[in-house]
């Protein structure tokens, strides 16, 4: 790929990037206001069942998460060979929806219920309630089913406005769900779920619409597709279940463990600890989301060591991302979380979960690329095997020090920590035995510069914390005194001249 070609790339990259944040900051804003107005509607208890019982129907997800993976990696991987199958995959994946969507609903009604009414601990008199949770929490889901065909379509192509806006509102309808729930007088719970499933099909029909409009691979799906086709997007999406299901029985298979040893109190500091989580999440998935496409596309133009400086960059810059969260939430967690819900509405353990949740996302997210460059390599199952054998030692492990330990209820974090970090190591062998993937450069980049940044900005922030006295001044002073070092020590340690160069040309140029 000549210097051109690379430059204009990395400029997509960077406008796309920067369009996806604009987005973010206001859908942070609407997000936090909004979660802080249904908690304090729905209040600790209930806020607690509908997070554990919306876990019933997310760990159904498995399945969903792993043929969306599949959509988005055949998607992707046939424009960078040049499109010619783009609606023949694209039909295919619908069908593939439609069936699993009937599969889901069938487990839900059946073993969902079940662990519902015979295995969960929901308080008394709001067992209807849950149930009702529990079923429009599955039209929900079903309804997001049938709109990954066409996320996946709108990312591969690199249209991040379209996808931008319409994220935009989604929130704003949310928003307009909070301010329903404060002011309806019935069941809060009831009404706040099938208001979330009508919000749901509103999102997923304009996504729909737009790229009907735009992209003529998701037009007149009806006609059945290849068999062969259908085969080889399910086995890839088979292999990517055995392997990706382990991070959400590691997240909401343990809520339901944990609602089954403490009850619903502490599921709904979980429940904050996932509002954070989902927030921070982002930004980082923000960043990727304009980056996956074109390690996918350079992979299948032939262009290795292009995609392997964009994977060692993409870890490189995700810790960072995310590290502008870790630092203040380490210091000032109470804080924040007490200026978000209110101190009396924060739930114990609150501001622990949310300490170690953040870590848990740095060691799961920083590695997140070399998952994208496995699936557009595409023999995923050796690797789904080790790396799947080994994230899903998590549960048990809850489950035992629960039963046998009397472990305390920050337990699964440490868990997930320590699983993660062993999955890392076990990503790095398995590409570099698979495509010969530079181990030592990847190391060096981003353990090493990023180990560096981490310790600098923390000890700048955790100064000031340690001489001031607490009060919105102290969270003011460690805001800012840790984003001004985390800037000035990744500018001086973290990026490559390159990187320097081209941040400078587009300030010149935007000057």
């Amino acid at each position: 790929m000549v210097n051109g070609q690379i430059s204009s790339n990395s400029s997509r990259v960077a406008k796309n990037t920067l369009l996806l944040y604009v987005r973010m900051l206001l859908l942070m804003f609407i997000g936090l206001l909004t979660s802080r107005v249904i908690l304090r509607s729905l209040g600790i208890e209930d806020y607690g069942v509908y997070n554990a019982v919306g876990g019933v129907v997310i760990l159904f997800t498995l399945l969903s998460n792993s043929i969306a993976q599949a959509i988005s990696r055949f998607i992707t991987f046939e424009l960078g060979k040049g499109g010619a199958r783009l609606k023949e995959i694209f039909a295919a994946s619908v069908w593939v929806q439609a069936g699993l969507a009937l599969l889901l609903t069938l487990l839900v009604n059946s073993i969902g219920i079940w662990f519902l009414l015979c295995r969960m601990s929901i308080p008394d008199g709001r067992m209807g309630a849950a149930v009702w949770v529990l079923e429009f929490s599955l039209i929900t889901l079903i309804i997001n089913l049938f709109a990954v065909p066409y996320n996946a379509t709108i990312i591969a192509h690199e249209k991040m406005g379209a996808f931008a806006g319409i994220s935009l509102i989604e929130a704003a309808l949310k928003l307009a769900v909070a301010a329903a729930i404060w002011l309806y007088p019935g069941d809060k719970l009831i009404i706040y779920a099938i208001l979330m499933a009508a919000v749901a099909l509103i999102v997923r029909l304009s996504y729909a619409s737009y790229c009907r409009r735009h992209f003529v691979e998701s037009r007149g799906c009806k006609k059945m597709p290849e068999r062969a086709l259908v085969r080889e997007l399910a086995g890839f999406a088979g292999w990517n279940f055995f392997g990706s299901s382990a991070f959400v029985i590691n997240t909401h298979g343990i809520n339901l463990l944990v609602n089954v040893f403490f009850g619903v109190s502490v599921n709904a500091a979980r429940g904050i600890a996932a509002q954070v989580e989902g927030i921070v999440k982002q930004f980082a998935t923000n960043f990727l989301t304009a980056l996956n496409p074109q390690i996918t596309k350079s992979y299948a133009a032939g262009n290795t060591a292009y995609c392997y400086d964009l994977v060692t960059k993409g870890a490189r810059y995700t810790y960072i991302i995310l590290l502008l969260f870790a630092i203040p939430f380490a210091f000032e967690a109470e804080t924040l979380l007490d200026l978000w819900i209110g101190s009396d509405k924060v739930a114990p353990f609150s501001a622990t979960f949310v300490r170690l949740v953040i870590v848990g996302i740095m060691v799961d997210m920083v590695c997140n690329p070399l998952l994208t460059l496995e699936l557009a390599y595409g023999k995923i199952r050796n690797y789904y095997i080790i790396t799947g054998a080994i994230a899903y030692l998590a549960l048990p492990v809850t489950w035992i020090l629960f039963k046998w330990a009397a472990a305390p209820v920050w337990t699964p974090y440490v868990v997930f920590i320590v699983t993660y970090l062993l999955v890392d190591v076990a990503k790095l062998a398995i590409l570099k035995f698979q495509v010969d993937f530079p181990v030592g450069h990847f190391l060096l980049e981003t353990v090493l510069k990023c180990g560096a940044v981490t310790i600098i900005s923390a000890f700048a922030a955790g100064t000031v914390w340690h001489f001031m006295p607490q009060g919105w001044l102290r969270l003011l002073a460690v805001l800012l005194c840790s984003t001004a070092a985390i800037a000035v020590s990744t500018w001086l340690l973290a990026m490559t001249k390159g990187e320097k160069q081209f941040v400078i040309s587009k300030l010149r140029r935007n000057g």
